[in-house]
């Protein structure tokens, strides 16, 4: 298993969840919810930079059956921002699916109701999002998903 800090990052339309994970990489952990629009790649760059993260893990959206439309093409756009702006940091893609679903479960199991579950549900994504890549990490020794490529044109 590799050693560092790993950011997880969960881009809405609205809204982008952050997390990450301890030194370890064995637990995700909620950071901020970011407002989308102006300077959100900035602040999600400087999370980055200020928890000396060795990896950011983004989620793709994809349809059940695995396939990418609208939604995975936009975030793949934002992850090649992303990931020009943390440059050498890699950011990888990996497969998000039902964690949206996963994370308001886990919120309304503990309780948290309407606006307050709203607040943090994007943060819960990105935990479920980072938790994943660091159980199928730890358990097939191979990091996963897609590392994205930054053009130095």
């Amino acid at each position: 298993m590799r050693h560092g800090v790993r950011v997880g990052v969960d881009p809405g339309d609205a809204r982008i969840g952050v997390a990450r994970s301890d030194p370890t990489g064995f637990l995700a952990t909620p950071v901020e919810t970011v407002p989308r629009g102006r300077g959100d790649v900035r602040r999600i760059a400087r999370i980055v930079r200020d928890e000396e993260a060795v990896e950011v893990v983004v989620g793709l959206p994809r349809s059940l059956k695995g396939t990418e439309g609208p939604a995975a093409a936009k975030v793949r756009e934002f992850a090649a921002t992303l990931a020009a702006r943390v440059a050498p940091v890699p950011v990888r893609l990996c497969d998000e699916r039902l964690t949206t679903v996963t994370a308001e479960a886990m919120l309304r199991d503990q309780g948290r109701k309407g606006s307050k579950r709203r607040a943090v549900v994007d943060q819960a994504a990105a935990v479920v999002i980072l938790q994943h890549a660091l159980d199928t990490e730890r358990n097939s020794g191979f990091a996963p998903g897609e590392i994205i490529g930054v053009d130095h044109a």
